[in-house]
């Protein structure tokens, strides 16, 4: 063993002895003979510092490295940067907060580097991967002036960008002029995310102008300006032709993670523009990679081993080409596939463990131990993944790490060994062991103990003599053959090692061997019905016996069954109730009878008679215009005879499965192929076959392929042949399209025959669309509504079908030809004129219904307005007309073809408007139940229609119903039946219609009670809307 193996302080035989007694290899509790101490092992890690991107620009100014580990006793910490240990008391800005680094005021330049976490108890040390921590930052532009950039018309130029200090890589654009203008990337012009220049491969004169070069960092979303570049065009010529030179490519060797998306960059100066082309030598680019700013950039996601290669981007114009190379390589982190285990082991014992991981370049390997490294030396052998400890001592113990890296990355797998070191232990002691007499007999002797214990048998105080009939074996087990009850007795084992000894007994007892009965053996029943089965077990009594039913080798669920099955146990018998029994209940079932010492297996087969499973897969053997020959296999009988096969049929016009004449009409049980008759041509059908026998009708077959019938000429004819409307000259002709289940073939359409009544000879047309629903035919010679013979046919590729019976259908009647009379119109009111008319005389073209036009006679016919009757009515009133105004008013009626002519036009006045003045000085006088009411006459003026009365209207509040009361006179008396509140409001009435309203008058009543039968009188108010509430107070009736 090496010295540093030997030094270290928390090496096993330095710590407590003590007793293991969990049986997991992993994380075992120990115990002595007088205590139990928790769990104890090495730390492991929970969470490993990852790498950190800092901004530098961050207002908190704090870094934090994550570390944690569990462990008992509870790790410890220690911090590593470059390999060197951190001293979190000599430096202020470094504290530890549980495992976690706490860095203030990072600073670039002392915090920049590799991290590493140590974690550690008494039971060993681990490091943790590497963590490396960088800061964000984009620095500023120099101020100094930025030179100008001439170049003639046509000739290619570079804008140098010159970045400031920065970190991680940023992003370019370029601004023109001013910002935000930025320079769109296009074949002419290219910003290179490698350089960071502006390439622009031929200028022209909208070229010129100031160029800033603008920098974003992705982490921190700053932003920093270049001073400007003029470009100007010299005035001495303008650049001629020239071939391509390429100014930006990616490297000749590309480095490349797995996984990560990689840009190639590649474009050219030139005049005419270079076209840019890409290739990979000896094979293809990958079908994922894509071509981004004209081709300019060659773009690979999720780059695979299998995307390496040397790959060529070539630019060319009509003045020649060039090309460029690059080898891009793929590289891949270390990945395990072996990992090291934690081991506990027996001193002298020999440690091999092997770590394997794959990346490229291929991994190495180095092993640490307690975070130290160690070497070959002595008892340990250490030869690339592989570790070897020869003779294993306690001072081995410790956390062990097997580091695999490569020049990208490394990664380490963790692993504790514990060496053991325990007297022998029996758990539990003593032991009770029943056996079955004539069997045989097993007693373990299993103690815990490192090292491992010598093991001796003794029955009483003497010896075992070891025969043919007892004996022991290599696990220390003796073993007792043919038991019988002389072998009934106490056996003790005792284990023995350098740390001391202890003694197990076992105590035997032979009992009579258990026997199982289960009946009936085997069973028959229909699907539907009940059965029971007796289970019957035979055996020593002093022993409990415990059932366990099975079906098909499995233990039965009594809860998840859906209440077929329910057990029933006395003493030593079990019953099995199987309710409403289904085909999935067929089987064998097993009963387990189980003592301490036996254990008896029993087995009944259940039938079960049911309707037939699914017939096997439907072939169509053979298809014509409206049969199929089908054929099948038989399916499960279930135990009942087939006795028939029904043909089942799906097509898209059927609504579901149904079922097919056949041909045989019966198919019998033991046929296993049969014709589908009477289907119809050109229909694609799935077939299938459901069997039935005795007990039912069982589960269809599963569907065969779909199949077309073959064509055949249309046999059924359109129905609903009808017609009639349309415009003058026209023979309209319509029907119902034949469903595409009954066109027979593809090449479907009509033929539309028709003939004047009377006549020989038959006008046929071809309708090729199946979807047609209609015929126009024109003819300017025949008048309106003559009446054809009309008959529709089909057709499709295979020839004529059918014609549909003969009809007879009118030609269409044309619009209106004559027009109304007796048009008459006159004035009801200011804003309304009352129009009627009588029908025109029976004609060619009968109105459906009426337009009215009308207009006043200061205006032209154009300006007016037009209202339209719902139905055939001859009559209809036009409102929100001019008040005093003469109208013109003209009738014509329509139908679907078209308007007839105009009546003559008529001519009305509507009557002057009413009354704008409204009653005023409105007085009551309440005497009983009646109120006396008058008011100041209404005059109309000059421009109004003359006052003709009054209309009172009385409302109660809280209820529907209004009064309304006419009168000649300014004056009336109303008549309040019950108490509540009233409203009066009074309107003049003239020719023009009614006048503006008064203001309300409240009158308020006691609820319940009459008015008073005394005269009253009020003072004469005038009512406002404003003063409405107030006068309801005022006017409440004062009795004496």
């Amino acid at each position: 063993m090496t010295t540093s193996l030997l030094s270290k302080k928390e090496s096993f035989h330095q710590r407590s002895l003590v007793v293991v007694v969990a049986a997991s290899l992993r994380r075992m509790p120990m115990t002595t003979s007088s205590f139990v101490t928790v769990e104890e092992f090495g730390p492991v890690f929970i969470h490993e510092p990852d790498d950190i991107m800092f901004p530098l620009s961050s207002d908190e100014k704090k870094v934090v490295m994550h570390c944690e580990a569990r462990g008992n006793p509870p790790p410890t910490y220690r911090w590593f940067i470059n390999g060197t240990e951190m001293d979190s008391e000599a430096d202020y800005r470094y504290s530890l907060i549980d495992g976690n680094l706490v860095i203030m005021n990072a600073s670039e330049t002392v915090d920049h580097g590799k991290y590493q976490c140590r974690a550690g108890n008494s039971f060993g040390t681990v490091l943790s991967r590497d963590a490396l921590l960088q800061f964000a930052y984009v620095g500023a532009f120099s101020p100094k002036a930025r030179g100008g950039v001439s170049v003639r018309e046509g000739q290619g130029v570079v804008l140098m960008c010159t970045p400031p200090p920065h970190s991680p890589e940023i992003i370019y654009s370029w601004v023109f002029n001013e910002f935000p203008s930025f320079v769109a990337e296009d074949s002419r012009r290219f910003i290179s995310q490698d350089t960071g220049n502006l390439y622009i491969s031929k200028v022209q004169p909208s070229d010129v102008g100031s160029y800033i070069c603008l920098v974003k960092n992705p982490v921190t979303n700053a932003r920093v300006l270049s001073p400007p570049t003029p470009l100007t065009l010299k005035t001495d010529g303008v650049m001629g032709e020239y071939e391509p030179k390429i100014e930006v490519h990616f490297s000749p060797s590309v480095l490349a993670p797995k996984g990560v998306t990689v840009r190639l960059e590649c474009f050219a100066l030139g005049n005419p523009v270079p076209t840019i082309t890409w290739r990979k030598i000896n094979g293809n680019i990958p079908k994922k990679a894509r071509l981004r700013k004209s081709q300019a950039v060659l773009e690979i996601p999720n780059i695979q081993l299998e995307d390496s290669g040397i790959y060529e981007c070539k630019a060319e114009n009509p003045r020649g080409g060039t090309a460029f190379k690059g080898h891009l390589q793929v590289y891949t982190l270390p990945q395990w596939v072996r990992m090291i285990n934690d081991t506990q082991m027996d001193s002298g014992e020999k440690l091999q463990w092997e770590c394997k991981a794959m990346g490229r370049p291929r991994p190495t390997y180095r092993w640490l131990r307690n975070g130290l490294p160690l070497t070959s030396q002595g008892r340990l052998e250490l030869h690339n993944g592989e570790m070897t400890i020869h003779k294993v001592q306690p001072m081995d113990s410790g956390m062990y790490q097997c580091v695999a890296e490569n020049k990208y990355g490394s990664i380490y797998s963790n692993a504790e060994l514990k060496i053991l070191a325990s007297a022998p232990i029996f758990v539990p002691n003593p032991v009770r062991v029943i056996a079955t007499l004539g069997k045989d007999v097993l007693l373990e002797c299993k103690p815990r103990a490192s090292p491992k214990p010598r093991i001796t048998w003794k029955r009483g105080d003497r010896r075992i003599q070891l025969n043919k009939r007892i004996i022991l074996l290599r696990n220390n087990t003796l073993k007792i053959v043919n038991s019988s009850r002389a072998d009934e007795g106490n056996y003790v084992c005792r284990a023995e090692n350098q740390l001391g000894s202890a003694e197990m007994t076992a105590m035997l007892w032979v009992k009579e061997a258990m026997r199982v009965a289960l009946s009936p053996s085997r069973v028959e029943v229909t699907v539907g019905e009940s059965v029971v089965l007796s289970c019957r077990a035979t055996h020593d009594t002093s022993l409990d016996v415990a059932f366990q039913w099975f079906f098909n080798q499995k233990p039965i669920n009594f809860h998840h069954d859906g209440g077929h099955f329910e057990s029933i146990q006395t003493s030593s018998t079990v019953d099995l109730m199987i309710r409403s029994i289904l085909l999935k209940h067929a089987g064998k079932y097993g009963c387990r009878a189980q003592t301490s010492a036996d254990t008896v297996f029993a087995e009944a087969e259940l039938l079960v008679r049911g309707p037939p499973g699914p017939p096997g897969v439907v072939i169509v053997e053979e298809i014509t215009e409206t049969t199929a020959t089908l054929s099948w296999t038989r399916g499960l009988d279930n135990h009942s005879p087939i006795s028939t096969y029904n043909l089942q049929a799906r097509s898209p016009f059927s609504l579901g499965w149904q079922t097919v004449k056949t041909d045989p009409e019966t198919v019998t049980g033991d046929m296993e192929s049969a014709m589908a008759v009477e289907l119809n041509p050109w229909v694609e059908y799935e077939f299938r076959v459901v069997a039935s026998n005795a007990i039912g009708t069982g589960d269809p077959s599963a569907p065969s392929r779909g199949v077309r019938t073959k064509e055949a000429v249309p046999s059924v004819a359109p129905v609903n042949v009808s017609g009639g409307n349309g415009r003058r000259h026209e023979l309209v002709i319509s029907w119902e399209p034949v469903s595409e289940e009954f066109q027979n073939g593809e090449g479907f359409g009509y033929i539309v025959a028709f003939r004047a009544n009377g006549t020989r000879g038959w006008k046929e047309k071809m309708v090729t669309s199946a979807d047609s629903t209609m015929y126009k035919y024109r003819d300017e010679t025949f008048p309106p509504l003559t009446p054809f013979e009309v008959k529709v046919g089909v057709y499709n590729n295979k020839g004529d079908g059918p014609f549909s019976k003969v009809v007879i259908i009118h030609s269409a009647e044309g619009e209106p030809r004559e027009l109304p009379i007796d048009v008459r119109a006159y004035s009801i009111s200011s804003s309304e004129i009352r129009v009627t008319w009588k029908p025109p005389n029976p004609g060619p073209g009968k109105p459906r219904r009426y337009e009215v036009s009308f207009w006043k006679d200061s205006e032209q016919e154009e300006s007016g307005s037009k209202q339209q009757t719902v139905r055939n009515e001859t009559s209809m009133i036009l409102t929100g007309l001019e008040g005093n105004s003469a109208y013109l008013v003209t009738v014509k009626g329509f139908n679907s073809i078209g308007h007839g002519p105009p009546s003559a036009a008529v001519t009305a006045k509507t009557r002057k408007a009413p009354p704008t003045q409204s009653p005023n000085n409105l007085m009551w006088i309440q005497e009983g139940n009646n109120v006396s009411l008058s008011w100041d006459p209404v005059k109309a003026k000059a421009n109004e229609s003359d006052v003709i009365g009054y209309m009172v209207l009385l409302k109660q509040e809280g209820r529907a119903h209004n009064q309304v009361t006419r009168t000649i006179n300014p004056s009336t008396i109303l008549s309040l039946p019950e108490g509540g509140t009233y409203v009066i409001e009074v309107r003049a009435l003239s020719e023009g219609g009614e006048g503006a309203v008064s203001s309300q008058l409240r009158l308020v009543t006691s609820s319940g009670e009459p008015l008073s039968t005394h005269r009253h009188m009020t003072s004469v108010i005038t009512f406002s809307w404003t003063a409405c509430f107030l006068c309801a107070v005022i006017l409440f009736p004062v009795l004496n």
